[in-house]
């Protein structure tokens, strides 16, 4: 008998030569590539690799060719979940043909929603599950860096065929001997000998490594960066997390100087930018750990890469002597150098809304001195040419109540990944100026107009219309940070993707007396903005929420209020000059509904006595 190993070896070498010898047959593709100013090869590649909306992701049994010329591309059908590796695709970049060359171009949300399979298939659009990740055989190497894993449910994911071929490497910061999650990773990893296990130095007693990031080298000599939210444990991917995924990147055709390590640092927000940080996060594990990774990533052009890199590291930042310009900045400090680049689009007769979705509120302090005098001022941070008459943004602060919880896809179980306390003194205090910030995760004890349900008279004479994102019943692990630009919350400032929760630890604490910084965590996450979409001219981009799918109208349909003169809303929808819309994939409704002033945040270390939908009572967390 041919021994397997070998089989299948031979097997990945016939699909990468019918792979090339298809290269020559996307001709239609490419037409309609090359009528959008955004393509390029990588971006055409990443449809040749897709699955044609099938329940599992292709393996080396079946063909990976690109699709029969004669199939015009299209959207993803409502009814099920677009499955495409990375994220431009063609039905992305490609023109409506039922439009004329004036109408406004369409990009889909750079983050995608976690496919839930408990979930509705029509809230389940355009969701990826970890199977779409992993699932392509022509990985041959993944890096994961997360906090928690179950290298079982890891494993399971990859293809079939190639699964026992794959490098895998696992980074995490149990380090203590006795930590049961490091116990429970080590004596995994010995199934696999394909399983390379590194622990993160920590030198925080109260840092964790909580930084959620796939690294991916394919076998065609492309790789891709993405970071998300979730844990590797298969529970977490029953609870809405998010995903952003970079375009595949194509190796350096030559030998690039080394730029990044020049002293003016590239643009925030250009590819080249994204690169540099990512290495410089890299290269803060030590060349032990991570400098294999970071040597071989450098060979790879992120030119098509979109979006500014946000990321912590355990380190202290003096304020005085470092630089933004030749350095990065981690924490609460390199947000902010991030946000001074971004331009908004407040008018003076609009409020806009700074929105913070998390799973972990951790302590804070007994006054909101922290919230807001570093995090909140971090997040209201503009760029120094915005009109400096622009009202200051409303905060928000969406977290789930118990009831949530109690209703969720897990019940109280999926309350054990989700933290607030309340329970002490100082706890109590906490939440006291937390409360007035505080919004519902699900809201939907409110009984307000639908849009899935409302007739087209209730839309125009509501103002509290109810756009669904289609997560009510999945518990938040996802982390947000988003900007709305208006009172209404139809357009968005800037959107942030991260692994970070409401902490210090997280974002750093606020600078001593030797301002110095002092960040406790590993944390990665990814910001954009409409800018980043601009075609030649500022604002000439707009980006907006969208719901239960990742692309926007064409038309402006997703306000949630009546329309007014003109086809505006609130003053902010139908702006001049506006060419391309870019959608933001949003996790929770709008409107946000305000917490009750009897309502309580969920606490997972309180007893609930109340049954949730499966009949369980909720113990306490930790409790004996």
């Amino acid at each position: 008998m041919e021994y397997q190993p070998a089989r299948k070896r031979r097997r990945l070498s016939a699909a990468l030569d019918q792979a090339t010898a298809n290269a020559n047959d996307v001709d239609d593709f490419e037409a309609v590539a090359s009528s959008s100013p955004d393509a390029s090869p990588q971006l055409i590649s990443n449809v040749a690799t897709a699955t044609d909306n099938d329940s599992n992701p292709k393996s080396l049994g079946r063909s990976i060719s690109p699709p029969s010329a004669r199939r015009t591309p299209r959207m993803p059908e409502v009814s099920a979940p677009s499955r495409v590796s990375g994220l431009a695709s063609v039905a992305q970049l490609a023109p409506n043909k039922n439009c004329n060359s004036s109408s406004v171009k369409i990009i889909s949300s750079p983050v995608q929603l976690s496919q839930i399979q408990e979930l509705p298939a029509t809230s389940n659009v355009d969701a990826v599950s970890l199977k779409d990740i992993l699932g392509d055989p022509l990985i041959k190497e993944c890096w994961v860096f997360n906090y928690l894993f179950d290298i079982d449910f890891l494993m399971s994911n990859f293809d079939e065929d190639v699964r026992d071929m794959v490098l895998v490497k696992l980074v995490h910061g149990s380090w203590r001997k006795e930590d049961s999650n490091k116990v429970y990773i080590d004596e995994a990893a010995k199934r696999y000998k394909n399983v390379q296990v590194l622990t993160a130095f920590m030198p925080e007693a109260f840092g964790t490594h909580h930084s959620k990031m796939f690294i991916l080298f394919r076998h065609d000599s492309q790789a891709q960066v993405i970071i998300h939210t979730a844990n590797i444990i298969a529970g977490d991917w029953r609870m809405c997390q998010a995903v952003w995924r970079s375009p595949l990147l194509p190796m350096m055709t030559a030998r690039p100087v080394d730029r990044e390590d020049s002293t003016s640092l590239p643009q925030i927000g250009t590819g080249r930018r994204f690169k540099h940080d990512l290495l410089s996060y890299l290269r803060a594990y030590g060349q032990a750990k991570t400098g294999s990774l970071a040597s071989q990533l450098k060979q790879y052009d992120f030119s098509t890469v979109r979006g500014a890199l946000v990321a912590s590291t355990p380190s202290k930042l003096n304020l005085l002597s470092s630089d933004p310009d030749t350095e990065t900045l981690w924490g609460w400090p390199g947000l902010k150098n991030i946000l001074k680049n971004v331009p908004f689009q407040t008018s003076k007769t609009q409020t806009p809304n700074v929105v913070i979705q998390v799973s972990s509120v951790a302590t804070l302090g007994q006054t909101d001195k922290w919230l807001t005098d570093i995090l909140l001022s971090t997040l209201n941070t503009t760029l120094p040419a915005n009109p400096p008459s622009a009202p200051m943004p409303k905060a928000s602060l969406v977290f789930p109540t118990a009831d949530e919880i109690r209703r969720s896809v897990d019940g109280y179980s999926s309350g054990s990944s989700i933290h607030m306390k309340t329970q002490s003194a100082a706890q109590t205090k906490q939440l006291a100026y937390l409360r007035p910030l505080m919004c519902h995760w699900a809201g939907d004890h409110v009984k307000l107009p639908s849009s899935s349900s409302s007739s087209s008279s209730e839309f125009a004479a509501s103002t509290q219309l109810i756009r669904e994102a289609g997560r009510r019943r999945a518990a938040p692990h996802i982390k947000t940070y988003i900007r709305f630009s208006d009172t209404a919350m139809t357009k968005i400032d800037w959107a942030m993707l991260t692994s970070a929760n409401l902490s210090t630890q997280a974002w750093g604490a606020a600078a001593n007396a030797a301002r110095e910084v002092r960040v406790c965590s590993y944390e990665i996450g990814v910001v954009v903005w409409p800018g980043l979409w601009d075609d030649g001219k500022v604002g000439s981009a707009e980006m907006v929420p969208v719901f239960k799918r990742d692309m926007p109208e064409e038309v402006d349909n997703e306000a949630g209020t009546g329309s007014g003169q003109d086809g505006e809303r609130d003053g902010m929808v139908g702006r001049a000059g506006v060419k391309t819309r870019v959608g933001w994939r949003m996790p929770y409704d709008l409107p946000l509904v305000p917490y009750a002033r009897s309502e309580m945040p969920w606490c997972a270390t309180e007893p609930c006595d109340e049954l949730d939908w499966m009949g369980r009572k909720w113990p306490g967390f930790g409790a004996r």
